[in-house]
C-alpha cells in the first residue's frame, strides 16, 4: 500500500479539528453554570441528527432490501432499541439478499 503525504496531511488535519471543536465545546459548556434550554434542546438533537446522517444515504440510494430492512427497523424499533435493532435489520437485508426476495 502506497501511503501518501498529502493524505496523511489531511488524516492528520482532520484529527486536530475534531479535537478542537471537542475541546472548544467542553470548555464552553464547563464555563456556563447553568445550561440555558435552548442550548440543552440542541445538545438533545445532536443524536437525531447524527443517526439520520447515517441512515438517510442508504434509504437514498439502496435498493428494495434496504428499504425493507428500513421498514422493518421503524417498525420494530417501537419495542426494541440500539444494538439488537441493528441487528433486525442486518438479518432483513441479508436474507432478501441471499434468498432474492424483492
Amino acid at each position: 500500500m502506497d501511503i501518501r503525504p498529502e493524505m496523511l496531511l489531511i488524516i492528520l488535519g482532520a484529527a486536530i479539528a475534531t479535537y478542537i471543536t471537542r475541546i472548544a465545546g467542553y470548555l464552553l459548556i464547563r464555563s456556563l453554570k447553568v445550561i440555558p434550554a435552548r442550548v440543552e434542546a440542541g445538545l438533545n438533537a445532536v443524536p437525531a441528527a447524527v443517526l439520520t446522517t447515517l441512515v438517510a444515504p442508504a434509504a437514498l440510494t439502496g435498493g428494495p432490501e434496504t428499504a425493507a430492512a428500513l421498514a422493518v427497523c421503524l417498525l420494530v424499533g417501537y419495542r426494541i432499541s440500539g444494538f439488537p435493532l441493528l441487528i433486525v435489520g442486518w438479518a432483513v437485508a441479508m436474507t432478501i439478499r441471499h434468498f432474492g426476495l424483492l
